[in-house]
């Protein structure tokens, strides 16, 4: 049913003038280019919330069932 109502306007776009082609890839394409660059800021704005604190030495958990202890022999 869907690639019906595609065809349907890809054929009803084809005949009637609009838009060339070219043009139409160009603003599908800025449009997602601008979609990913947006994306990339505001994952850039969360690699900076780790470095707004100082880093706190954990507290030595004595219940902790796999202690990470490999270092010390």
């Amino acid at each position: 049913m869907f690639t019906q109502s595609l065809n349907a306007a890809i054929l009803a776009s084809e005949s009637a003038e609009g838009i060339p082609t070219e043009t139409m890839a160009l603003i599908i394409g800025g449009g997602i280019f601008l979609l990913f660059m947006l994306m990339l800021l505001i994952t850039m704005s969360y690699t900076n919330v780790g470095n707004r604190h100082e880093v706190k030495a954990e507290a030595d958990d004595t219940h902790r069932q796999h202690a990470n202890k490999h270092g010390h022999h």
